[in-house]
């Protein structure tokens, strides 16, 4: 490739990655003078791309929004991304598995041999949930609709059950959390921090008035999510949680546990904080590994095992009981 085209990829590629660059930045970047970076941006705008002048002290340029899609350029880091981003599309409950791997031929089609080279060998399976839940995945138009309103700041009017009158919210963030998309808002009737599962939305329109968006409670809207599908007081951490010695190596138990800490005391001997929703969870989470347990606390811990381990007899012995009393 001649040096001059290689240079143009090259620019094309840095206009690519943020809104604005002075032109100082881009000589450096690409290692040749302010004149020679003019002429590279009016061989660009000669083939189609829109890159307007920025002014400021130093002057720069901004790639635009033009009103055809100019070639796209994609370095090889980007490729594999984008390759591994749209074959993984149909686990991530947006109802465009299809429309994803449509896109992923699209594209590929217009990149060069060497580029394509690589997504091929990259060859994902994206394999779905079990559907334990009958959940219909949420479309791509509603996440459009929902994901248009927050960043509108407009209130938002929809039907969520049908027993019930449409809700009115100030629709602020758009999450996903278990493989269901949630959008976070504060409900206006309940004056209430509220998240409703975005496959039972069915949105309205027109959409009401712009607000002024609040904070959620803490700040963040992970560690806000976090908390609500804790069940904690907004801390983001679970509401119970408890301490054991297990007779199992610190190696073993760490494999199987996904936001406890284990502390390794011996060759065969760790501790092992973790917490969950209940006392009984904590008990039954730690129970599924096969040592000897000793508690170190708190007291509701060992009350939780006193509960599960007659419950567990009862049923070995065939008389279940259908209290934790």
């Amino acid at each position: 490739m001649p040096k001059t085209s290689a240079r143009l990829l090259s620019l094309l590629s840095l206009l690519q990655a943020r809104r604005d660059w002075p032109g100082p930045l881009l000589a450096e970047r690409l290692d040749v003078s302010l004149r020679t970076v003019r002429r590279d941006v009016d061989r660009l705008r000669e083939l189609g791309y829109p890159i307007a002048a920025v002014k400021g002290p130093d002057g720069g340029y901004r790639l635009g929004a033009g009103a055809e899609l100019p070639p796209l350029l994609f370095d090889d880091e980007q490729a594999v991304a984008l390759a591994i981003a749209l074959q993984t599309a149909a686990t991530s409950g947006a109802g465009i598995g299809d429309a994803a791997a449509r896109a992923l031929t699209t594209v590929r089609q217009v990149m060069p041999a060497r580029l394509r080279h690589r997504i091929d060998t990259l060859q994902v399976t994206a394999v779905e949930p079990v559907p334990t839940r009958p959940d219909p995945p949420v479309t791509g138009s509603v996440l459009t609709a929902l994901g248009a309103a927050v960043h509108a700041r407009e209130e938002l009017r929809f039907d969520y059950t049908p027993a019930s009158p449409p809700r009115r919210v100030q629709p602020h963030h758009l999450v996903t959390w278990g493989g269901r998309w949630y959008l976070v808002a504060w409900d206006l009737d309940r004056e209430d921090w509220r998240t409703f599962r975005a496959d039972r939305i069915t949105p309205r329109t027109p959409t009401g008035p712009r607000f002024t968006p609040a904070e959620v409670p803490g700040g963040d809207v992970a560690a806000f999510v976090t908390a609500r599908f804790r069940g904690s007081d907004g801390s983001g951490d679970w509401p119970c949680r408890g301490e054991v010695i297990l007779d199992l190596p610190a190696a073993a138990v760490s494999r199987h546990t996904r936001d406890g800490v284990v502390e390794q005391l011996g060759p065969d001997r760790c501790r092992l904080v973790l917490g969950s929703w209940s006392w009984p969870a904590v008990a039954a989470i730690i129970g599924r590994f096969d040592a000897a347990i000793e508690v170190v606390g708190p007291a509701e811990l060992t009350a939780a095992f006193a509960h599960l381990g007659r419950r567990y007899t009862d049923a070995a012995l065939g008389h279940p009981r259908r209290s934790m009393g």
